[in-house]
């Protein structure tokens, strides 16, 4: 496993890859990517256990399905910089026949990839499938999942949250991003959620808090305490409280760059904010 420093270090250069994939064809969405950046980085060399290659069965190994689609630039960074395609495949983010799509689609085997994803709301139910398939198959690995919290505002959501406390679904560790942004405004201006806490406990799933969801030992920490609560007849939930946008200072704090593409003069100052470490693409 490497350590914290090379951890902090891939971070720091999964965020410049998310700026450049952006900015290089003016779309694409860096806030809630650059916010989640710690949570891939540690999910996917710290937390999960991994097979060798990729089988979209995933017999054997741990599971991951990206509910929010959108923030497809640090999914893409982190699954690439882990082995899963070349690095140089960045370069194609958006653009037309890439197998990097704007939203992750699985018609071009894109490894690492097992859903279409985007469609928000979605993702709980198809992670919950999942889970239920490794208990079937008798595998005692884990699923994991990730949604934004202004997902949470779609009803099917919590039809899949009440279904998998009723079917005591304890596989399975779902993690909400809860930077407190959507596209449009605060989650609290747009919908508020209320006490999401309390609903998932009202809803019979153990409940953990990460404070620090941009500090890496914290992420890791909780991530790891969360597997120990599985296998206990409830399912688990991580609340992910983060920063939009952060580790750039003009992106961090506002839903403003939601869906938004640096330009030439913002993309220096994002990427002098992060200086490179293993190596840009």
């Amino acid at each position: 496993m490497p350590d914290t420093q090379q951890l902090k270090d891939l971070a720091t250069q999964v965020r410049r890859d998310i700026v450049r994939m952006v900015h290089k064809v003016n779309s694409g969405h860096p806030g809630g990517s650059l916010g989640c950046t710690e949570f891939f980085v540690a999910l996917y060399n710290e937390v999960m256990e991994l097979n060798e290659g990729f089988d979209m069965n995933g017999k054997g190994e741990d599971v991951f399905f990206l509910s929010n689609g959108h923030i497809s630039p640090v999914y893409y960074s982190v699954l690439a910089r882990r082995g899963y395609f070349p690095v140089e495949e960045l370069n194609t983010f958006r653009l037309i026949d890439s197998r990097l799509q704007g939203h992750p689609t699985t018609h071009e085997g894109l490894p690492g990839i097992r859903i279409a994803s985007g469609s928000l709301g979605q993702g709980m139910s198809v992670a919950l499938g999942a889970a239920l398939a490794k208990k079937l198959n008798n595998d005692d690995h884990l699923v994991y999942s990730l949604h934004g919290d202004g997902e949470l505002q779609e009803g099917q959501n919590w039809e899949a949250i009440m279904y998998a406390a009723a079917n005591k679904v304890d596989n399975i560790i779902a993690t909400v991003d809860y930077n407190k942004q959507q596209i449009d405004g605060s989650t609290d201006d747009v919908l508020p959620l209320g006490d999401l806490r309390a609903k998932f406990e009202a809803f019979g799933w153990e409940v953990l808090e990460v404070a620090e969801g941009n500090n890496i030992e914290a992420v890791i920490a909780g991530l790891k305490e969360a597997k120990t609560k599985t296998g206990n007849g409830k399912p688990v939930v991580v609340l992910m409280h983060t920063v939009m946008g952060n580790g750039v200072d003009f992106m961090m704090h506002t839903h403003a760059w939601h869906g938004k593409a640096p330009n030439d003069e913002q993309l220096a100052i994002a990427l002098e904010q992060n200086p490179e470490t293993l190596g840009d693409y």
